[in-house]
C-alpha cells in the first residue's frame, strides 16, 4: 500500500487537475454544481501560484485512495454510512513552505473550508470532515512534509508537520547514533500519529511524568497565519506562541515546522507489559492500588493502566487489566521500586526487560510482535478499527467499591475498555496557564473511555455508542467536576460542537455556545485563547466544530478583555 501511495502522489504531480476541464455540474445537484464551481477557481489560483499537486473527488479515481489512507478511525472512512457528513471534496498536497502558504491563500480566496491533516488520528475526523456543514472543504494533507533536521549538539530537532512521531523517534536515534548519551522526544506512542495535531493539543506519552508534554518542548515554530503571513516565534509573539502550544489543532493557522527541545535518556531503559486476571473484586482491588501508587513514583517511572474484557495480552477469557512500564534505569533498580511501591502486581523478574530508548518506543508502540526499529518508518497504520472516545481527569482516589462497580459494568460489555496515564511527576510542577492545556497539578490520573469494532460488527455501531454514553454518565460522580474536564487530544463531540466558519448555524453567541466544551478542555484559559483568535483570526479562517472562536465585532466594541 506504501508503494501505491507513493505512485498515485507521483500521478498526481505528473498530471495536475486542469481548471479547463472542470467537471460538469450536476443537473440534479445544486451542491455538486457549486463544489465544481469552487474547484475551478481553486485551480486556476493553485497554478498560477505553482501549485500542481492537487485533485478533485469528481474527477479523480485516486482521491478515494488518498482521502482513506490516513483516516485512521474508520467510524469515518469514505464512503459514509448515513446520515453523511460533509467529507473533504478537494485534496491538496503541499510539498514545502511557499506550496502550503499558497494553498492557504487560494483556499481562501475560493470561499473553501480548510482542514489541516498530519497523522490522521483526530478523535471525531475533524481533519478531513466537517460534520454539521455543508459547504466545500479543502483538505491539506500534510504528508509530504515530513522533512525532520536533528541538532544532536544543540538537542534540538527541526520537525515538519507531516512527519510521523516513529519518523520522529527514528530520526533521533540515527542521528545521535551511539553517543555516549542518547537522545529522546517527550510525545505519545503511537508512531503514526502526527505532530501537527499531537503537540497543537498537548501530546502527552511515556516520558510526560519527567519532561513533561511534547508541548512544553516546542521552542520554536514556522506558522502561516489565516491572512497568509509566515511567522516564526519572535513574529507572531508571546500570546500566538503561547496559544498554538496546547489550544488545538486546526485553530490558529498552518504550522509548517516546530522546533522541538530533545532529552537524554540513559543507554539502557527498563520496560514491562504485563497482564492480570481475576474475579472483578480483585482487578478492582489491583486498579486501587495502582492509583495510589503509579502518580506518586519517581519522575522516571511511569506506568499505566488498562482495563477490559478483551485485552490483548490476556491469555483468558472475562475482564483483566494490563500495566505498562516504563523506567528510565536500569532493570535492577525498576525491580527494586516495584517491590517496594507496588508489591501486590508481583512483578516477575523475567516480565521486565532492559532495552535501548528507541527500542522501548517499538515496544511500546502497538507495532506486531518482531517489528524493528525501521518499521517506524511506515506511516501506514495497518490495523484499523472502528472506536468511539471520551476522556476524564480524577482528582481523588476513586473508592474501591465504586472501582468495583466500575469493573462490574465493564465486564459486561467486551468491546470497551480504559487507559489510564499517571499523571504527578513534572506534570505536577508546572502552573495550569503555563500552556492552554491546563491539566496539571490536581491530577491523580487521565482515563480514556473507549469502545472499539470491527468492520464485521459494525451493524451495532448505535449500540455501541449509546452503551460508551450510558458509561461515561455511570463515571460522573467518580472524576472531576465543575467542570467535568477533558482532553482536547481526545476529541468529543458529545460535549457540543459549532456549526462553522463565520456561520453560527442558530446559535446567539459563538463563545458562550463553545465555553460548553471549550473550558473542559482548557478550564480557566478559554478565555485567554478566544482574545488570541479574536486577534488572530478575526473572520474565523481556520476553524472545527470545536475550535476556539473569535468575538464578534459587536463584542469587541463592547468590551471582553479586547483593546
Amino acid at each position: 500500500m506504501e508503494s501505491t501511495i507513493a505512485a498515485l502522489l507521483f500521478l498526481l504531480i505528473l498530471f495536475p487537475s486542469s481548471p479547463t476541464n472542470p467537471p460538469p455540474p450536476s443537473s440534479s445537484s445544486s451542491s455538486s454544481s457549486s463544489r465544481s464551481s469552487s474547484f475551478s477557481e481553486l485551480s486556476t489560483c493553485l497554478l498560477s501560484s505553482g501549485v500542481h499537486n492537487f485533485t478533485h473527488m469528481e474527477n479523480s479515481h485516486l482521491f478515494p485512495h488518498l482521502l482513506n489512507f490516513s483516516i485512521q478511525n474508520l467510524r469515518f472512512s469514505h464512503p459514509h454510512p448515513p446520515p453523511q457528513p460533509a467529507i473533504a471534496s478537494i485534496i491538496i498536497l503541499p510539498h514545502d513552505l511557499p506550496s502550503l502558504q499558497s494553498s492557504i491563500i487560494c483556499c481562501r480566496a475560493s470561499s473553501l473550508t480548510i482542514r489541516l491533516r498530519s497523522g490522521g488520528h483526530s478523535y471525531e475526523g475533524l481533519s478531513y470532515l466537517a460534520p454539521n456543514h455543508s459547504s466545500s472543504i479543502a483538505l491539506l494533507d500534510l504528508m509530504n512534509l515530513d522533512h525532520i533536521d536533528v541538532d544532536v549538539a544543540e538537542k534540538s530537532a527541526w520537525l515538519q508537520s507531516g512527519a510521523t512521531l516513529g519518523q520522529l523517534y527514528h530520526a533521533i536515534a540515527a542521528a545521535a547514533g551511539a553517543s555516549s548519551q542518547p537522545l529522546a522526544f517527550s510525545a505519545g506512542s503511537r508512531p503514526t500519529v502526527g505532530p501537527g495535531g499531537h503537540i497543537a493539543g498537548g501530546g502527552f506519552g511515556l516520558l510526560s511524568r519527567k519532561y513533561g508534554l511534547a508541548a512544553d518542548n516546542v521552542l520554536d515554530a514556522i506558522l502561516i497565519a489565516p491572512d497568509g503571513r509566515i511567522l516564526d516565534r519572535e513574529a507572531m509573539g508571546k500570546e500566538l506562541f503561547w496559544a498554538i502550544r496546547g489550544g488545538g489543532g486546526g485553530t490558529w493557522g498552518a504550522v509548517y515546522a516546530w522546533k522541538i527541545q530533545l532529552q537524554t535518556v540513559p543507554n539502557r531503559v527498563s520496560a514491562f507489559i504485563v497482564n492480570r486476571s481475576g474475579s472483578n473484586r480483585e482487578v478492582a482491588e489491583l486498579i486501587d492500588v495502582w492509583q495510589k501508587v503509579a502518580p506518586a513514583l519517581p519522575d522516571e517511572f511511569y506506568v499505566s493502566c488498562f482495563v477490559g474484557g478483551s485485552l490483548p495480552e490476556s491469555t483468558g477469557f472475562g475482564i483483566s487489566v494490563t500495566f505498562k512500564g516504563l523506567y528510565l534505569g536500569p532493570v535492577r533498580e525498576a525491580r527494586s521500586i516495584m517491590a517496594a511501591r507496588f508489591r501486590e502486581l508481583n512483578l516477575l523478574d523475567r516480565e521486565v526487560r532492559e532495552m535501548s530508548w528507541i527500542e522501548s518506543v517499538v515496544y511500546f508502540s502497538g507495532l506486531k510482535n518482531g517489528s524493528s526499529v525501521e518499521d517506524l518508518l511506515d506511516r501506514k497504520l495497518h490495523t484499523k478499527t472502528f472506536f468511539k472516545a471520551k476522556s476524564d481527569y480524577v482528582q481523588a482516589h476513586i473508592d474501591v467499591e465504586d472501582l468495583t462497580k466500575m469493573v462490574n459494568m465493564l465486564s459486561m460489555e467486551p468491546k470497551a475498555y480504559l487507559i489510564m496515564d499517571p499523571y504527578g511527576g513534572s506534570m505536577a510542577r508546572r502552573r495550569i496557564d503555563d500552556l492552554p492545556f491546563p491539566h496539571r497539578s490536581k491530577n491523580l490520573y487521565a482515563i480514556q473511555h473507549l469502545i472499539e469494532w470491527t468492520r464485521a460488527d459494525d451493524g451495532g455501531r448505535e449500540g455501541y455508542i449509546q452503551w460508551i454514553g450510558e458509561w461515561y454518565e455511570f463515571m460522573g460522580p467518580m472524576v472531576s467536576r465543575e467542570p467535568r474536564a477533558a482532553y482536547v487530544n481526545y476529541l468529543d463531540l458529545d460535549l457540543g460542537h459549532m456549526g462553522g466558519g463565520s456561520d453560527c448555524m442558530g446559535c446567539e453567541d459563538h463563545v458562550e455556545k463553545a465555553r460548553e466544551w471549550g473550558e473542559r478542555y482548557f478550564l480557566g484559559n478559554y478565555d485567554r485563547l478566544v482574545r488570541v483568535k479574536t486577534i488572530v483570526d478575526p473572520d474565523n479562517v481556520f476553524w472545527n466544530e470545536q475550535s476556539i472562536p473569535p468575538l464578534t465585532l459587536s463584542q469587541r466594541l463592547v468590551g471582553h478583555g479586547m483593546v
